[in-house]
């Protein structure tokens, strides 16, 4: 029985179904590295789950179009010469896209690293990606408030199962989507519905995936660095307009400067 086939097993032994008001896609990435603005994937897997029970899964290589690291190799086994002749992220987009274009998503650790490199990833290939109308369940969040473990750990603490093949993008993702229905049989208190399950997970409400521009106790957008560290966004694209071409000149994750550029554009329909 293959790594796949073993959490197919599992899925079929644990009672609990997710409650959806629309799908949902657990995913999983391997990369070049863990700089969300400059490594690029190598290896996805999307499990989607549908509110009427239905599932599919699908899985890709992909050539980074940079070389991979040893040291990550050492990790996920994946090499140059295995995807040399696999298809680009840019070639692969559109799929991905249309696989998620419809769905929340959910991960481990997820919120701070997956959505935000897949974000980079989708913007550099021309897709238009956000999480406007969507929510997003980390399900290592849970996991770290509840029990503080590892992925390997956190299958074996809640399923009695051994994760084989881990840092497979297939596994870790299969794995992800039997933790969070154990967590939800095991945890009276966390209620099976989406949005309450990201809204558990968020660990602090910041308006880019990277947490360049966060909120204020007002709800404003600030800047969390630099010299404008703690300044709301609006007071410095008035009173410091070349501020807005520097951040987008600059080596800044592109959906940071998207969603500066999305403030930007709403202050001056404001006028």
């Amino acid at each position: 029985m293959n790594s796949f086939q073993n959490f197919i097993f599992v899925a079929n032994t644990i009672k609990m179904e997710l409650k959806l008001n629309r799908p949902i896609c657990f995913f999983d990435l391997e990369t070049t590295g863990i700089d969300i603005g400059k490594d690029r994937i190598v290896e996805i897997s999307i499990f989607k789950v549908f509110p009427n029970g239905n599932k599919e899964s699908k899985t890709w290589l992909v050539n980074p179009t940079i070389p991979i690291p040893p040291q990550t190799t050492a990790v996920h086994g994946i090499t140059d010469e295995k995807v040399a002749n696999e298809p680009t992220f840019s070639e692969l987009a559109s799929q991905v896209y249309n696989m998620i274009k419809d769905s929340d998503l959910a991960g481990f650790n997820s919120d701070r690293f997956d959505i935000p490199l897949l974000a980079e990833e989708l913007l550099r290939a021309g897709v238009d990606f956000d999480m406007k109308n969507r929510v997003s369940v980390d399900v290592q969040t849970i996991f770290h408030k509840k029990e503080e473990r590892t992925l390997s750990a956190a299958l074996k603490f809640y399923c009695g199962q051994t994760l084989d093949n881990a840092h497979s993008a297939e596994a870790d993702t299969m794995a992800t989507y039997e933790i969070l229905k154990a967590q939800l049989e095991r945890y009276p208190d966390l209620e099976n519905d989406m949005k309450s399950l990201s809204e558990f997970t968020t660990r602090k409400k910041i308006a880019d995936f990277a947490g360049m521009i966060s909120f204020d106790k007002d709800g404003d957008e600030i800047f969390t660095f630099g010299k404008h560290k703690g300044v709301k966004v609006d007071t410095i694209l008035e009173k410091e307009p070349g501020y807005f071409s520097w951040v987008q000149n600059a080596d800044f994750p592109l959906y940071t400067k998207k969603v500066l550029t999305g403030i930007k554009l709403r202050k001056l329909n404001t006028k």
